[in-house]
């Protein structure tokens, strides 16, 4: 039974980001981004099986997005580390830091290419896209489920 329930979390956490992204598409993809979806990257901090659901919500929605297949891979991969470092962070507000970081570092390296645009400038809209989806929406999310103790999984 614990076997089903990790899985469901995975595949509801999924599907969120998924559906998020998707719905806000005209935002969620390109240089300047603003991914609302990422609000949902804090979620490793307080229950493992949100690395898995972020990494597959981030594939089915970058697959979605028609940037290719240094989205699908690339974009996944990021996330995917910044899940799994966002869990081991022992401090809610460093909680949304990894995402942040990671994706704007990782994200830009194929988007400046894919755009044509410079590095550095590519750096800085990932960089305020997450900021903005990471700190002012996820963080916020964070400490609600904290103090409503209503994330089953907290354990730090």
């Amino acid at each position: 039974m614990l076997k089903t329930h990790y899985l469901v979390r995975i595949a509801l956490i999924a599907a969120i980001y998924t559906t998020i992204n998707i719905i806000f598409a005209p935002f969620s993809y390109g240089p300047v981004q603003i991914r609302v979806a990422e609000a949902l990257s804090v979620l490793p901090f307080i229950d493992p099986a949100a690395i898995g659901g972020l990494f597959l919500g981030c594939v089915l929605a970058n697959l979605w997005g028609g940037l290719g297949i240094s989205d699908v891979i690339g974009g996944s991969l990021c996330t995917l580390i910044a899940a799994f470092i966002t869990h081991k962070m022992k401090k809610p507000i460093l909680a949304p830091l990894p995402p942040v970081v990671i994706n704007s570092l990782g994200i830009s390296l194929y988007l400046h290419i894919l755009f044509e645009l410079p590095y550095w400038l590519t750096v800085c809209y990932i960089f305020l896209g997450q900021l903005i989806s990471c700190y002012l929406f996820g963080y916020p999310l964070l400490l609600v489920l904290i103090k409503r103790n209503s994330w089953v999984h907290f354990d730090k």
